[in-house]
């Protein structure tokens, strides 16, 4: 499947997080959410992404935003990579690959590309990035954030 664009429903799924509870996109709504889908843990370029998302997360939290990490590796593996690197979001276990296929992300042998989505409080695609510098990624989110909460305006009650 190619990447959603701009404007289009994001697809909701169900899956396990690093502590094996169920998440649903769904449970989201109302925040934007910065979907962010990543190869591998405790590779470098993974490590350094999810670093700069831990690292800049009282950022995003103060936007009102949360972040939400997907690879195919399974819960355990999340767990350790998580506690590791004290990562304080949640990553989630697409082990079947059903979320990456539905967000264009499912890359070479299984893995999930480098691809992020920032998904606004209706829960439509707000803006894709298919391709990222994982030290840098992290800040041009959070700028892209800021502007797109700027044109949105005020919450909707």
């Amino acid at each position: 499947m190619s990447l959603l664009a701009p404007g289009e429903a994001a697809p909701d799924f169900e899956a396990p997080d690093q502590n094996g509870r169920a998440v649903r996109l769904a449970d989201y709504r109302g925040k934007w959410v910065v979907l962010y889908f990543y190869p591998a843990d405790e590779t470098p370029g993974c490590t350094v992404e999810s670093c700069a998302f831990r690292d800049g997360i009282e950022d995003f939290e103060a936007a009102g935003a949360v972040v939400l990490g997907v690879s195919t590796q399974d819960a355990s593996s999340h767990d350790a990579f998580a506690r590791r690197h004290r990562l304080p979001f949640t990553l989630l276990a697409d082990t079947d690959k059903v979320v990456c296929k539905a967000y264009g992300a499912l890359g070479l042998f299984g893995y999930a590309k480098r691809i992020t989505y920032l998904l606004d409080p209706e829960g439509k695609v707000a803006r894709v990035w298919p391709s990222v510098s994982p030290r840098a990624h992290a800040g041009e989110v959070l700028e892209a954030l800021a502007a797109a909460r700027s044109e949105a305006g005020p919450p909707k009650p």
